[in-house]
């Protein structure tokens, strides 16, 4: 019988001193941070990180000219005061993304979804935006009034009218 009892405590004390040992660890050696991190840096022109997952990645006062984001997920990143001059996001996710002082200068945005993305003083300079989705972008006006001038085609993904999401008058 005592040997029995000793198995079972031995069984029990393991499992729970694994437990102990694993939560110091994690709380002495912290993590790695997950995320990709390309904050003021300035990748080579022509950059591909078409449809993949960038949920993780930071682009704040990044330089990426005609960089290649067709189809990527970009859904809550940051790319405030970045360089995308010339920067293919055709078919991107935006959603929620951060894009306050960035430089979309001629971007391509076609198809591109911007749902409730931070957008008050970027610049869009002779972007296009065929079909993309701008539903509760927070614009400033006048941007707003030159994204209307040019705005045309439905998002094939969001079903949204470009002029309807942007509340062109």
């Amino acid at each position: 019988m005592k040997l029995s009892f000793r198995r079972m405590i031995t069984g029990l004390l393991l499992p729970v001193l694994l437990v102990v040992i694993a939560l110091v660890t994690v709380s002495i050696y912290p993590q790695v941070a997950v995320a990709d991190d390309f904050t003021k840096a300035t990748l080579p022109i022509d950059s591909d990180f078409s449809g993949k997952d960038l949920t993780t990645f930071e682009f704040t006062q990044a330089s990426v000219r005609r960089g290649k984001f067709v189809n990527a997920n970009l859904t809550g990143v940051s790319l405030i005061g970045g360089d995308f001059d010339s920067a293919d996001m055709s078919g991107a996710n935006l959603t929620n993304t951060l894009l306050d002082t960035a430089r979309l200068t001629r971007a391509n945005l076609t198809n591109a979804i911007l749902v409730g993305a931070s957008a008050s003083v970027t610049n869009f300079e002779g972007t296009i935006i065929d079909g993309a989705d701008f539903t509760d972008v927070l614009l400033r006006k006048d941007i707003q009034m030159k994204l209307c001038k040019v705005a045309k085609g439905t998002n094939p993904t969001t079903g949204k009218d470009t002029k309807e999401s942007l509340e062109c008058p």
